[in-house]
């Protein structure tokens, strides 16, 4: 894919409704796998046990211009305020010979940091059960907002083989207070088997307090 043309093969999303009444009871998660000509997978949280809540939670997706296989819901440990949950979702992708896995993943944000690292490790829980070599991307909102979180996510993924393009200092997230900017590095790429050709936080999008991180990536041989 070149820079400009800006047409992904994979997108990670977060807080995708689907039949709430605040979006319209509308699919979202399928009204923009449609709109956009791709593959989908969505996935929830479970309730809490006590909420009476009715309606689906709001989940995670995957969209893709390869057929998805051996999807994967993954309630992350840990529950936050209320006994909310949160998830990642998991997903095999295969391009030309060559199986991939692909994860998009929103953590808790009123955890320890350590709690969130157990939330990411049980993605790489089920990373392992492919092959080593398997190739794999991890996508999504870590909720990373304590400086000592950043490099601990670091810590944990280099360990496990990734690699990001993404630099530690670089913020994701923009909200505007009282006085000031609140401006937070939550949002992360993690490549395994793969090396960036270029990368972008795209500060031009406004629609949410996420700004869009992309890259471009390549097989490594």
């Amino acid at each position: 894919m070149k820079d400009t043309e800006r047409r992904p093969s994979i997108i990670a999303l977060q807080e995708v409704d689907r039949a709430r009444q605040r979006s319209g009871k509308k699919n979202n998660a399928r009204v923009l796998a449609e709109s956009l000509g791709m593959y989908y997978a969505w996935a929830a949280p479970p309730w809490p046990k006590n909420s009476n809540e009715k309606e689906d939670e709001t989940g995670v997706e995957l969209l893709s211009h390869y057929p998805l296989s051996d999807i994967t819901r993954i309630v992350l440990p840990h529950a936050g305020p209320g006994g909310r949950w949160r998830v990642a979702l998991g997903a095999t992708i295969r391009i030309g010979k060559t199986d991939l896995r692909v994860y998009s993943v929103h953590s808790e944000t009123r955890i320890s940091v350590s709690e969130k690292m157990n939330q990411l490790r049980a993605v790489l829980h089920d990373l392992a059960r492919f092959p080593k070599t398997t190739p794999a991307i991890v996508m999504g909102d870590f909720n990373s907002w304590e400086p000592h979180a950043i490099g601990r996510v670091r810590k944990l993924f280099t360990s496990a083989g990734f690699t990001t393009p993404f630099p530690d200092d670089k913020t994701t997230f923009k909200r505007k207070i009282v006085l000031f900017d609140l401006e937070l590095k939550l949002d992360w790429v993690w490549l395994r088997g793969f090396s960036a050709e270029s990368h972008v936080i795209d500060r031009s999008l406004t629609v949410s307090d996420h700004y869009p991180l992309w890259t471009v990536v390549k097989f490594e041989k």
